[in-house]
This record gives structure tokens, C-alpha cells and sequence, in this order.
């Protein structure tokens, strides 16, 4: 037996009957239809391989305009669905042309048995073709899409970042939910990317949705997707996030700016592993790892009633913190060098260096933006620059955002030591120094933001 569903259409009990049992022993469903109105509903709940479907429905009336009407009905639903055509006789002309309008085939009435068979086979054969070319189709689009960002590698040996890199290690041969913490700007995307090609799936598609880009309006389309229709401009059928990510991972940046109205709907396809495009009622499989990255405290959120605490369970399995720029070290000056290299070869700059007293203020500013904020440094520092070396004055880094950690002299920079001191004893743990502290890590995350500490 094949596996496949097939929709006969025809207002004669008898041809129904007749096909249904000729069908079952071939093809795993048959479902029939005696009426051609139910077609639509049919096919917004049901996925189908195949409709043979008849040319005439209104006794006495045999021009096939009926069979051309729901022809066209059930490709505006699925276009890669294939339709065969059931005629008489003297039909044979109007079928040839209904080929023309996008039919697969057409059986004769009365039919061969065998021809009908092979007939069917063929069609199905093709439906699945189609669908195939359909998602690579919408799966291209979001390559060339993913193709056309930039990707910096993971620069650095500081013994915090090598931790995290260690963890990457240990999880990315599994399909465990990761979830990647830390502020704006540390280069958790990268991290994402690195679990990903360690991982058994890196054959596949990384899918990253950064949902603090995206309008409330536009959070569901972007996961789920759409069916033809769903909505005001939904002229196309169009494949979600999820679905493109099947057999790979799905990276979903700053989930906690995702609405609750969402959160359980997400929560459905990872228990589920099911999802279901907006306007359609067909549940679609899909296998996909699972990466979120945040810079929110979800805990605080979930005690706050703004993040559902079993959505927190489903995607932390693995927590990965990755630690700010500032509390990395000499991995300032690698990534500074690294970028030096690189947009002095966009700007056609030549060779370009960092003069040391440039590297020092480099060190010894706190980088409130982290990984993100160097880059723009440098890259608007390489435009600008007169010379081929770096000078302090070309990095636009104001003495004022530094610590003054031996003498403060304000309650500001009071604060900024405490909090200094407490995340270097424990190492850049956030969470740990945040408790140390009697803060939430959010508070923390804040008043360094605030404080540029």
C-alpha cells in the first residue's frame, strides 16, 4: 500500500463507491465527496496527496465549467496539490484543455482499472514533487536571507570565554534546549552559531528570528507562517520560521520580548513538535533544535506574571551565560586587532595598527555595548583616522566612562566599585554577584548599563 490521501469528488454514489474500493488497497485514505461545495472546508482541515475530481455536477449540464471552477478552487488553496480529472467521453477535448489550466491528467469513463491506478500513482507522485520544490523553494529565500548577514567567528582565549566555549562542546552533539543569557552586545548569536555547527544538524539550516526586531503584528507570521488568504496581503502561501528550521535549528533571539499571548503557542510546538500556519487548520511535523538568547531576567519575569514558567522549563535545559566584553581581558585587543583588519580592508585603508596608548584606553574603558559597541568603535574610528595608527583621540572614548576604581571620589563610582569588585571575585557571574549584592540580576544588568560598569 502507498502511503497517501486521496479527495474523489463526484456526484454519483455509484462512481464514489466504485472508487473507493478499487482505491483502499492501493492508497492509505480515501475520502469522498458527493458535493463540490464542501471541497474548500475539506481541503482548510485535511492535507491531501491527490483529488480526482468529476467535470459535471448539475444534472443536464455537461460543458466541464464546473469541473474547470473547482479545479481553480483547489489550487488557490494548494497549489501543489494535483487534480485528475474524471470524464466522458465526449469530454475528451474540454479535458485536454483543462490540462492546459493546470490539471495533471484525466481518466475516461468508463475507466480502466489498471490505467486508473497508474494514473493516480503518477499524480501523487508529482504532488509530493511539488511540495518538495515549493519548501526549498521558501527555504532559498531564507539562505540567501541568512547569507546575506554578516558573521563575526568566536575571537578570544580569556579563561570566561573559554568556559563558555567548553560548554558549547559539551552540548552541541545533543538535542537539548539551549538558552543564552547575557547583556546586549556579548555576541550570544555567535554562540548560537557555534552550537549549532558542532552539532549533529549542522548539515541543515540554522533559522535565526530575533524577535526585538519585529512589531507585535508581525511576531506569529514570522514563527508560523501563513496560509493564501489568512489575512489583509496574504496573497501567497508563506512558510514560518519554524517550518524552515525542520530538521535543523531554530535560534530565537531576545525571547523574552515575546508576547505571553504567544509563549503558549511556542510552548504547543516544542511538546507537540507540530505546527500550524496562520488561516490553516493542517498540523505540520517538525523536528528542529530549539536556541533562545536573551538579555532579560525570565526568572524575574516569570515571578512577574510577563514569562510562562513552563515555557522557561522547555527551553532552558542548558543555560549558557556568556560573559560581557569588560571582564574578558586581552580579548579587547584581539577583537579590536580583528576588526582593525577587517575594516581597514573595507575601507581600503592598507595596513593599519593600534598605537599602544590607543590599546590602554581600549583596556581600560568598560564597554557598556560589549562585543557590538568595540566593532562600531573601530570600524567608525578606521573611516576617520588621518594616519595608519590608532591614536587615543581617534576611539572617541571619554575618560569620564571609565572606572575610577582606586579613588572614588562620587556615590556613583562607589556603586560602580562594589559592583566591580563583586562580579571579578565571582568571576563574572552575574547571577552569583547579583545575589551577593541583594539585587536581582535584571537590577544588576541595569545599573551597570546605567553606570557603564
Amino acid at each position: 500500500m502507498t502511503t497517501g490521501r486521496i479527495l474523489v469528488v463526484d456526484d454519483n454514489r455509484n462512481v464514489l463507491k466504485a472508487l473507493e474500493i478499487l482505491l483502499q488497497f492501493e492508497f492509505e485514505n480515501i475520502r469522498t465527496l458527493k458535493n463540490p461545495n464542501q471541497i474548500p472546508s475539506v481541503l482548510e482541515k485535511e492535507e491531501f496527496d491527490l483529488v480526482l475530481l468529476d467535470m459535471n455536477f448539475s444534472a443536464g449540464v455537461n460543458t466541464g465549467n464546473e469541473g474547470l471552477f473547482w479545479l481553480e478552487q483547489v489550487h488557490s488553496i494548494d497549489p501543489s496539490l494535483s487534480v485528475v480529472l474524471i470524464t466522458a467521453f465526449g469530454d475528451v477535448e474540454l479535458a485536454v484543455n483543462a490540462i492546459k489550466k493546470g490539471a495533471t491528467d484525466f481518466v475516461l469513463k468508463p475507466w480502466d482499472n489498471q490505467k486508473l491506478l497508474a494514473t493516480c500513482h503518477a499524480a501523487l507522485e508529482l504532488s509530493r514533487t511539488k511540495r518538495k520544490l515549493f519548501d526549498l523553494e521558501d527555504k532559498q529565500k531564507a539562505i540567501n536571507e541568512d547569507l546575506n548577514q554578516s558573521h563575526q567567528s568566536i575571537v578570544g582565549y580569556s579563561a570566561p570565554l573559554m568556559k563558555v566555549v567548553g560548554m558549547v562542546r559539551k552540548v552541541a552533539k545533543t538535542d537539548a534546549n539551549v538558552l543564552i543569557t547575557g547583556e546586549n552586545g556579548t555576541g550570544k548569536e555567535l554562540i548560537a552559531r557555534e552550537i549549532h555547527r558542532l552539532s549533529n544538524r549542522s548539515g541543515m539550516m540554522l533559522v535565526s528570528l530575533d524577535i526585538g526586531s519585529l512589531t507585535e503584528s508581525l511576531f506569529e507570521d514570522e514563527l508560523f507562517g501563513h496560509k493564501k488568504g489568512a489575512f489583509t496581503d496574504a496573497y501567497d502561501d508563506r512558510i514560518g520560521k519554524i517550518e524552515t528550521a525542520h530538521g535543523g535549528t531554530l535560534f530565537i533571539d531576545e525571547i523574552g520580548n515575546l508576547p505571553i499571548s504567544l509563549q503558549s503557542k511556542l510552548l504547543s510546538v516544542i511538546e507537540n513538535r507540530q505546527v500550524t500556519r496562520i488561516g490553516s487548520n493542517k498540523v505540520k511535523p517538525v523536528d528542529i533544535r530549539l536556541v533562545c538568547a536573551t538579555n532579560k531576567d525570565l526568572p524575574a519575569m516569570v515571578s512577574e506574571g510577563s514569562f510562562r514558567e513552563d515555557l522557561l522549563y522547555r527551553i532552558n535545559t542548558i543555560v549558557i551565560e556568556v560573559p560581557p566584553l569588560r571582564d574578558r581581558g586581552e580579548d579587547i585587543l584581539l577583537l579590536a586587532n580583528f576588526f582593525l583588519l577587517k575594516y581597514s580592508d573595507k575601507y581600503n585603508k592598507g595596513k593599519m595598527s593600534i598605537h599602544p596608548k590607543a590599546g590602554d584606553d581600549l583596556l581600560h574603558y568598560h564597554w557598556p555595548g560589549n562585543v557590538r559597541e568595540l566593532r562600531h568603535t573601530i570600524e567608525k574610528a578606521v573611516i576617520l583616522a588621518d594616519s595608519k595608527v590608532l591614536q587615543p583621540e581617534d576611539l572617541f572614548i571619554k575618560a569620564s566612562q571609565s572606572i575610577n576604581m582606586e579613588n572614588p571620589k562620587t556615590l556613583i563610582e562607589m556603586e560602580q566599585m562594589m559592583i566591580r569588585k563583586t562580579i571579578d571575585r565571582y568571576k563574572g557571574n552575574i547571577s552569583a554577584a547579583a545575589d551577593e549584592l541583594g539585587i536581582t540580576r535584571q537590577t544588576l544588568y541595569n545599573k551597570m548599563k546605567k553606570n557603564n560598569s
